[in-house]
């Protein structure tokens, strides 16, 4: 690093300190948000680092990034993406590849999820021309269970795509044991769930192969981003090469001929010889992220434990301050589950004599923020009703979650005082409007 270099990032980290000072928790005025970034002084040195670099496109921070983050999820191959939503994009569609030979999905198989979930962990599967089939989850988990995705499967089911419910880790041992047993892919959706543990072995390294999302709302951010990791060398070659165009040559940006055959392959019916870097195997697109952003998620690793443990903490503080309150259904771990988790989910009960909606009013007005259980029953939204599924079982839990359900935050930006400050707003409301019973 030059000396001129060393004095702009030393005034970036004065620049820090001068602009991130703590500010004073008013209860009923400071915004106490659902999820956000937590950014450090090194996490701006590291943007502005990259940047004076121009290191604009994706290149070493990305490399040296995948290398990490793969190590650490105990995954042998990692590719970076500009989003969580596109990395359960290419998980999919990697999964219809010709190299997978009688394997690849192909249009009108089925592909195994939940209802109560986030769209992108489904909408891959609808674009690929597969029939996604829903099945119910649990209340107090919230995720789905081994026996119900066991029943669900049908003689044109081939794959699992499933999240881990906002932090807290589905069956993955057994689902896993199932997949293999049925021969069947398993994809792991664990964009809420980095640090999470099932049988003590972490989300996102059960399945063939599973997905990150580096939102801001997310345990690591990089601002946009995601990741696809696997195990499975096959698998890792097609995802790359569907995330880049589609080709088949596997080069770096910059680099010309890797392989030393650049002008020595035959593919398809094209003539003899015609260059590598424009021969494409699948089709493809351009996913990939960017240094910058890869920048970002290196700082924003060395954090990683910091992050789930501020997460596990900040979500005992509400489960212990809440317990026994009326009205409310206050979540579970999954046994054998220590999830890092992405927020705190609460179900009224449909007895009580409030409604959901008003106490998410009252929490909004005193500017606590909530946010639903993402989009419920997806099989009663606009955009799926029309759409070719199969529901494995009656969803009456996902329908449940879709008029009862919502959750506050637990990221690490969070204070003990605005937690305690949650606490004891829920717990006005209740006792004001509910009274003590059942």
């Amino acid at each position: 690093m030059s000396d001129q270099a060393a004095r702009i990032l030393d005034e970036v980290r004065a620049y820090h300190r001068e602009t991130q000072q703590e500010q004073e928790f008013i209860p009923g005025v400071t915004e106490i948000w659902s999820s956000g970034a937590v950014l450090d002084e090194e996490d701006r040195v590291s943007l502005v680092e990259a940047a004076l670099e121009m290191r604009i496109a994706a290149g070493r921070n990305s490399r040296k990034f995948e290398s990490i983050f793969a190590r650490r999820l105990n995954r042998r191959k990692a590719h970076l993406t500009n989003s969580g939503s596109s990395a359960n994009l290419l998980s999919l569609s990697a999964l219809t590849s010709h190299l997978l030979e009688e394997r690849r999905l192909r249009p009108g198989d089925e592909v195994i999820t939940v209802a109560a979930g986030f769209p992108t962990t489904v909408n891959p599967i609808l674009q690929n021309g597969l029939i996604p089939v829903f099945v119910d989850v649990e209340l107090r988990t919230y995720n789905t269970t081994a026996d119900r995705v066991a029943q669900a499967i049908g003689p044109r089911t081939r794959a699992i795509m499933i999240a881990h419910a906002l932090g807290n880790p589905f069956e993955a041992t057994e689902i896993a044991q199932l997949a293999e047993d049925n021969d069947l892919f398993l994809i792991e959706d664990n964009c809420d769930a980095v640090g999470s543990t099932y049988d003590g072995r972490l989300t996102g390294s059960f399945g063939d192969l599973s997905t990150v999302s580096f939102y801001p709302a997310h345990h690591l951010t990089m601002g946009e981003g995601g990741c696809v990791l696997t195990s499975n060398l096959v698998l890792a070659r097609i995802v790359e090469s569907m995330r880049d165009w589609g080709r088949d040559c596997w080069c770096e940006p910059g680099e010309s001929n890797t392989c030393h055959k650049r002008f020595a392959y035959q593919l398809g019916t094209l003539p003899a010889g015609y260059d590598h870097k424009y021969t494409f195997s699948h089709v493809g697109y351009n996913l990939k992220g960017t240094d910058l952003q890869a920048a970002l998620g290196l700082s924003q690793l060395t954090k990683l434990d910091g992050f789930s443990a501020a997460r596990r903490r900040n979500w005992r503080r509400l489960r212990e301050g809440l317990d026994g309150l009326p009205w409310l259904l206050l979540p579970e771990a999954t046994p054998r589950g220590d999830p890092s988790w992405f927020g705190f989910v609460m179900t009224v009960s449909p007895a009580a004599p409030f409604s959901r909606a008003e106490l998410v009013e009252f929490l909004e007005n005193r500017k606590i923020g909530t946010r639903l259980l993402f989009a419920g029953n997806l099989t009663r939204h606009p955009a799926y009703i029309d759409r070719p599924h199969r529901v494995a079982d009656d969803l009456t839990n996902s329908d449940l979650i879709t008029e009862q359900t919502f959750w506050t935050g637990v990221y690490p930006g969070l204070t003990d005082e605005m937690l305690d400050y949650v606490i004891s707003s829920i717990t006005e409301f209740v006792k004001t409007r509910g009274g003590s019973g059942h």
